[in-house]
């Protein structure tokens, strides 16, 4: 299963009509870069038309007919021009002075090509209070708008001085009377504000001049700042989007599926990168739509992914054979050796582990990384299809005479995902006997989970990636406060937990002092009897983690376990951690090649969770274990 780089994908197709209604469209603030770089990651992935952030053009050499020529070369429409920010004032001279502003961004609208422009409610401290004036000066507003065949979009700022919510703005609109003002329906504003999309189809759809989509988390504090700071695209956060997509739609919007996202993450990273997790976002979100709207259409599902194949890991010539030593001592036996290339298979139950030599330099500095997944799926090729619809394409892979055809997409952090049956004819045949036997070992049945840490810049890219791509569920986020800063960590998993990913980030990672574990990665096995497990490999010579007495005194305190289960705790290192639905037993090794370490885990009752209260512990044993490596 020899991990191979992608080359850089070239520009997918364009993608068929949203949900059968409109257009897809990315506001160009969502993205890093200058404008030229912009475009050109919209424009890759997939994206019909562009909203145009006027700082952008600002900061831009092109004229404005100069954009509107190369976004033409692109392929792109420019569906909005956004935004202009407080028209109406109790002032009338400002109002004149906010109508001469009008006219002169009407000027520039008309040499971009494009008919639509976004006006925020207002926040200065001259903002209309009374509706009907309000109504009034947007009416004067749409005047030389209509002249010139413009339309206004009237958007309620979350945070406005008098029109906040969508609901004002709608009789603000209402009230003006005039066919070229409308609303612009903002996702966030509307559901940050707890705004009810169930009242979209109260408007009549051609006044709803354009749609724009974000998600963001649930969090307590400034909605400004919330707004700026910490959008995410549809499908990573906690907003139900698709049920405000099915309440604009079934008001009769017609018009483009726009995102518009402030996230400081998302302005600092790749803008293809950027582009293509945009465009997943919504295929996601269409896809979520059309199932609950009869004769919508949609893509297949997902097909169902029903356990861990294999995980593999890339080892080099130093952290190969330690890693080989522990699984030996862990219970595996070495079953096969690949037809054609230098991988390893290590099996115990229907746990499989792989040692692939070849992806790291034989003589590097004890490196040891997951480098591949192997997931069972219902149907790998259907898959393989599902992944390629939603801009994650199958990776090229060398493949030898007689050799199982598997296809391998990559995740955001590099990851390699194969698509996998392990049936007769599937990917095993690829080894050749080693004449080691499968025994009980340590009693270690299968994988239960597999851990993975994230870059800064992927984590809410993973789970959309994870879930949108392969279907499974998401967890929501949780933060610990570790020794070396905070982690944040969400589980993406199947419907029958057969699949379990656990995906964490550090989330403030700064500076040079980081003694932890860099990016730490761990594969998690699962046992019926983890004491009689961990006894066993204490036996074997497994290097286990050392727990503090601390720990276990004060898991005496917290929980009401039997007393030999205590004594097992003290003794063998365990971790424990307990809900409401029932407990979750856990043990580690020390780290090996630097990042990767196993687990031995225990699931009583319906527990669900992966020991992140005891991370903290781990981790704080885990550098102490480093430090007595290093030290001698």
């Amino acid at each position: 299963m020899a991990s191979a780089s992608a080359d850089e994908a070239p520009r997918p197709p364009r993608p068929g009509r949203g949900a059968g209604r409109g257009r897809r469209t990315i506001a160009t603030v969502c993205l890093s870069g200058t404008l030229e770089d912009k475009l050109a990651a919209a424009a890759g992935a997939g994206f019909d038309g562009i909203e145009l952030f006027e700082p952008d053009l600002i900061a831009s050499p092109w004229s404005p007919a100069e954009v509107a020529a190369r976004c033409a070369d692109l392929g792109l429409s420019i569906d909005l021009y956004q935004p202009f920010r407080d028209l109406d004032s109790t002032d009338p001279d400002r109002f004149r002075r906010n109508l001469r502003r009008l006219e002169r961004k009407l000027d520039v609208m008309a040499r971009l090509g494009t008919d639509t422009v976004l006006v925020c409610s207002s926040v200065a401290p001259d903002a209309v209070a009374d509706l009907d004036r309000l109504a009034e000066q947007l009416a004067a507003a749409a005047s030389p708008a209509a002249d010139r065949g413009v339309r206004i979009a009237y958007e309620a700022l979350a945070w406005g001085r008098h029109v906040s919510t969508w609901d004002a703005s709608w009789e603000a609109v209402r009230r003006a009377g005039s066919s070229a003002v409308g609303l612009c329906l903002d996702s966030f504003h509307v559901l940050s504000r707890r705004g009810d999309p169930a009242g979209f189809p109260a408007v009549p759809g051609e006044r709803i001049f354009f749609l724009q989509l974000a998600d963001a988390p649930q969090l307590q504090m400034d909605v400004l700042q919330w707004s700026r700071h910490h959008r995410l695209f549809p499908g990573q956060g906690a907003f139900d989007l698709p049920r405000f997509l099915d309440g604009v739609l079934a008001a009769g919007y017609t018009g483009p599926l726009s995102l518009e996202v402030f996230n400081d993450v998302f302005r600092q990273s790749d803008p293809a990168r950027t582009a293509v997790d945009a465009m997943r976002s919504l295929l996601w979100l269409e896809e979520a739509h059309a199932r609950t709207s009869p004769g919508a259409g949609h893509p297949p599902t997902a097909p169902a992914l029903t356990g861990h194949a294999f995980t593999e890991l890339a080892v080099d010539g130093v952290s190969g054979p330690r890693v080989a030593g522990t699984l030996r001592s862990l219970g595996f036996a070495h079953t096969g050796q690949h037809r054609s290339k230098p991988v390893q298979l290590w099996q115990q139950g229907q746990a499989r582990v792989l040692l692939n030599a070849a992806v790291v330099d034989p003589g590097g500095p004890d490196v040891a990384s997951v480098a591949a997944l192997g997931l069972e799926s219902e149907d790998p090729a259907s898959s393989a299809a599902r992944a390629e619809a939603f801009r994650a394409p199958v990776l090229p892979r060398t493949r030898g005479t007689a050799e199982a055809e598997l296809s391998a997409i990559a995740a955001p952090d590099g990851t390699q995902v194969f698509f996998t049956r392990t049936g007769p004819g599937g990917w095993p045949a690829d080894f050749l006997p080693t004449g080691e036997a499968v025994s009980p070992g340590a009693g270690l049945l299968a994988v239960d989970h597999v851990g993975l840490t994230q870059p800064f810049d992927s984590f809410d890219e993973a789970a959309l990636f994870y879930h949108a791509v392969l279907g499974l569920e998401l967890s929501a986020v949780t933060e610990v406060a570790a020794p070396f800063g905070l982690v944040r960590t969400r589980a993406v998993t199947g419907a029958d937990r057969r699949v379990r990913l656990a995906l964490s980030v550090a989330a403030l990672r700064r500076g040079g002092w980081t003694p932890g574990v860099p990016d730490p990665q761990y594969v998690a096995f699962a046992t019926d009897d983890i004491v009689e497990s961990a006894r066993r490999l204490r036996a074997a010579g497994a290097p286990l983690l050392d727990i503090p007495a601390n720990y276990a005194d004060d898991v005496e305190a917290r929980f009401d376990l039997p007393p030999d289960l205590l004594a097992a705790v003290r003794e063998h290192g365990l971790m424990y951690e307990e809900d409401d639905r029932g407990g979750y037993l856990h043990l580690a090794t020390e780290v090996l090649g630097g990042r990767v370490f196993f687990e031995v885990v225990q699931r009583l009752g319906g527990h669900d969770g992966y020991g992140t209260t005891d991370a903290p512990v781990r981790m704080a044993a885990h550098r102490r274990a480093r430090r007595r490596a290093a030290t001698g």
